[in-house]
């Protein structure tokens, strides 16, 4: 199946099974073209060994994240970038660096839209970024920040931003903005941390309580620092229902190195893997498979990256499988939750980009 015909799949539609299939090929597939089309990926594969056949999905050769820092990988020729990604990192960190052809782009826009559409329907809505606009400067070096601001904006029309070039709350636009969409369904998108540190925060200390009514909140990325600061998920959401009367807040789990396929939180609380990506949770002992409610390190699988060879990763971040094809909320596929990092990982996430 190829990936448009893929897309064309409710996004948590796939039994264990019916996926099971179509990674299988999928994958063994984007493991040969970018053998072929990327020396660095097939120098790699040629010393771990990888024969070139067909792979079951927990087969497929996986690459650390952390090497998209250190080696330029990409399967088009230069000519062919239409843009590069850059990971998130604090200053002094290394970052990793992402190619996309026009193709892999547009097809990371696709997924987006379709797994988010499973929360928030197809229709545009009046959106508040709770972000500076100066984000988004280069469109040609996109820093992952920018890129996740830049994905999400195509479930909003108009587009608003709740920070100004300084990064401070703008009230008077966000009370502006509150005003002239009174009665509607608001969208608000925004990185986990700077929505506590820049909205939160910033409405406590003026005293102030906004209603957003009728309104849904996506975020991601930062729940390093929100730990450092004893946040707990709860008090999170709780605290966005006093300050904002904001009801409805879901969480996702993405990454820089497979922009678009991200994992999103569903009603029950739970990550979930769509039709269009994958997870599996390995032993940091010995990278033996993980059974249900046993952490691990995570392994994200797609079927999206064909710019770069991105189809197969071992994150730095630890999670545990919590069931698969019967969550509560009626989605299919495997969903899990996060537990930390790997033991000296680099403190990452797209929020981390920026420090105050």
């Amino acid at each position: 199946m190829d990936y448009d015909t893929l897309l064309t799949k409710e996004p948590f539609s796939l039994s264990r099974a019916e996926k099971r299939t179509v990674f299988s090929d999928g994958l063994t597939e984007l493991t040969r073209y970018h053998r072929e089309h990327c020396p660095p990926y097939a120098a790699l594969l040629d010393r771990l060994g990888v024969p070139d056949g067909p792979l079951a999905p927990e087969d497929v050769p996986f690459l650390p994240v952390s090497v998209f820092k250190d080696l330029e990988l990409k399967s088009v020729p230069d000519g062919q970038v239409f843009k590069t990604i850059t990971s998130s990192g604090t200053t002094g960190q290394r970052v990793s660096r992402i190619f996309l052809d026009a193709g892999t782009s547009a097809n990371q826009q696709k997924t987006l839209f379709r797994i988010t559409s499973a929360l928030v329907g197809n229709d545009r809505l009046p959106m508040l970024v709770i972000d500076s606009k100066k984000v988004l400067r280069d469109r040609a070096m996109f820093s992952a920040r920018g890129a996740g601001i830049l994905g999400f904006s195509i479930f909003g029309s108009p587009m608003r931003y709740a920070l100004n070039n300084d990064m401070e709350l703008d009230l008077e636009a966000v009370e502006a903005f509150l005003e002239q969409y009174r009665g509607r369904k608001i969208l608000l998108f925004g990185f986990t941390f700077m929505i506590w540190r820049h909205f939160c925060q910033a409405l406590r200390e003026k005293g102030i309580t906004l209603d957003f009514g009728d309104s849904v909140l996506i975020h991601g990325g930062g729940w390093k620092k929100l730990v450092n600061e004893a946040v707990s998920p709860e008090e999170f959401n709780q605290t966005l229902r006093e300050v904002a009367g904001i009801r409805q807040v879901a969480d996702y789990y993405g990454m820089a190195e497979q922009t678009g396929c991200i994992y999103l939180e569903c009603p029950q609380g739970h990550l979930h893997a769509s039709a269009y990506s994958d997870v599996l949770f390995r032993r940091p002992a010995d990278h033996g498979l993980c059974t249900v409610g046993e952490p691990g390190v995570i392994q994200v699988l797609s079927l999206l990256p064909r710019s770069y060879p991105g189809h197969s990763l071992l994150t730095e971040d630890m999670g545990v499988l919590l069931g698969e094809d019967d969550c509560p909320c009626g989605w299919k596929g495997k969903y899990f939750s996060i537990t930390g990092r790997i033991p000296k990982a680099e403190v990452r996430g797209c929020s981390d980009t920026y420090g105050g």
